[in-house]
């Protein structure tokens, strides 16, 4: 990871199709990787995570939407758990990839 780039997870939950749309396709065009259908998790820059966090304010419904965004740090990613069917690792980078090694 570069000195600028922060490891995070991205979840959602809307309620309008067409916002959930627009916020996958933000979220893969910032280079994110989906590991659920409204769970995305990668590296990014933090000008970049700022711009995601603004364009995803946008298109949500503050009343009735929701959008987390945890950042973690390297040695808080090795502790993450998986149990039964995990992510499939082959969409991610080689550098996440090898956080969970």
């Amino acid at each position: 990871m570069k000195p600028n780039e922060t490891l995070v997870w991205l979840i959602y939950d809307m309620t309008i199709d067409k916002s959930r749309t627009k916020i996958a396709k933000l979220c893969k065009e910032a280079g994110l990787y989906r590991v659920q259908k409204s769970v995305f998790l990668g590296t990014i820059t933090h000008n970049r995570l700022d711009e995601l966090s603004m364009q995803i304010e946008e298109l949500i419904d503050e009343n009735t939407d929701s959008v987390y965004i945890f950042p973690l740090c390297k040695a808080d990613f090795k502790k993450v758990q998986t149990i039964g069917q995990s992510f499939d690792k082959k969409l991610v980078t080689d550098e996440v990839k090898a956080l969970f090694l």
